[in-house]
């Protein structure tokens, strides 16, 4: 007769190796119940250590829920959206829950069919994003939502966003601090809420020691290098650029070279957003901007837990930005 192998460990074990009723151990599990964080933490390291995984279709139709989120984008390049779900899956995963993403490509019909199904599906909650920090209409759904990145226009929904204003200034701050003191800044369009949120802060932050008004273009290394001879025009003796974007600011750095002015030596460049693919591949790499997009995706996360939970935390959370600095600013 042919031996079976081991048993799967079962939820009794990790109960009684936990030390807990198997009650306990089940609500520990599932995020349930009003548990100490060591008890649930004990429980969990006994089932990670009997290798012990729920079931869980059996948690779901036990629990009433689905333990799946929706993520709703408006972002189909994913260049924000991408760190935000991988934040957001680093929150959820804890509580073993799955994450459905949707990208709505600025579709409202395509939004509205999405919507459809992932209420139809029972997700628990579902997370609004997009690539634009404009406030956008809310959703009408029978689930919790938070919004990240683009904030709801309903104060009472709960929507997590970037303090651009902080990030901004603290570039500002840098150059100052390095004893520049012939500061120029050069952004995206104006129609755009980050780039005016930017250009203010700066125009706040250098007082006396901002040069002209705002330039305002396009998000990209071309428009970068015309405001670069724009600005020299009228300032040959700006001493600092801020850029709004790492685009714009390798643009700027390009065109410099191009006229034989070093960065940082004669004038330090800043960029906005940390977007390796330009920050990092820039001549010299740039001082810029992390958006934090991850932590971002994280705390929307948790906020949706909370949400599913019942316990909401409406209103617009704001969370800091983080300034790297490189040798655009620094020198080698």
């Amino acid at each position: 007769m042919a031996s079976r192998g081991p048993s799967l460990p079962r939820i009794t074990d990790v109960a009684a190796l936990a030390g807990v009723s198997t009650s306990t151990a089940s609500k520990a599990l599932n995020d349930t119940g009003q548990l100490r964080p060591e008890t649930r933490e004990r429980v969990r390291r006994a089932a990670e250590q009997l290798g012990f995984t729920p079931d869980s279709r059996g948690r779901a139709l036990s629990s009433g829920r689905s333990f799946t989120v929706g993520l709703i984008t408006t972002d189909s390049s994913g260049r924000f959206s991408i760190p935000i779900m991988l934040g957001a899956e680093d929150a959820l995963s804890a509580g073993e829950m799955a994450l459905v993403l949707c990208d709505t490509r600025d579709d409202p019909l395509r939004e509205s069919h999405y919507l459809k199904s992932l209420v139809s599906r029972r997700v628990d909650g579902i997370i609004v994003t997009g690539r634009r920090t404009e406030p956008r209409p809310p959703i009408d759904v029978p689930i919790p939502v938070v919004y990240a990145f683009s904030a709801s226009t309903n104060p009472e929904d709960t929507s997590v966003m970037v303090d651009d204003h902080g990030g901004a200034s603290s570039t500002v701050q840098h150059l100052l601090a390095l004893g520049r003191r012939r500061i120029a800044h050069i952004s995206g369009p104006s129609t755009h809420r980050s780039a005016l949120t930017r250009a203010a802060a700066t125009v706040e932050t250098a007082g006396d020691a901002l040069v002209g008004e705002p330039l305002h273009g396009e998000w990209s290394e071309r428009w970068g290098r015309h405001a670069v001879d724009v600005l020299l025009r009228t300032a040959p003796d700006v001493d600092a650029i801020s850029c709004g974007s790492d685009q714009i600011a390798r643009g700027v750095c390009d065109r410099l070279r191009e006229l034989g002015r070093a960065v940082p030596e004669d004038i330090a460049v800043t960029g906005y957003d940390n977007w390796s693919v330009m920050a990092l591949a820039s001549r010299p790499p740039l001082t810029t901007v992390d958006l934090e997009l991850e932590q971002l995706g994280r705390r929307t996360a948790h906020l949706l837990l909370d949400a599913i939970s019942g316990t909401p935390a409406p209103g617009v959370h704001s969370l800091p930005t983080r300034l790297i600095p490189r040798e655009s600013t620094l020198g080698t």
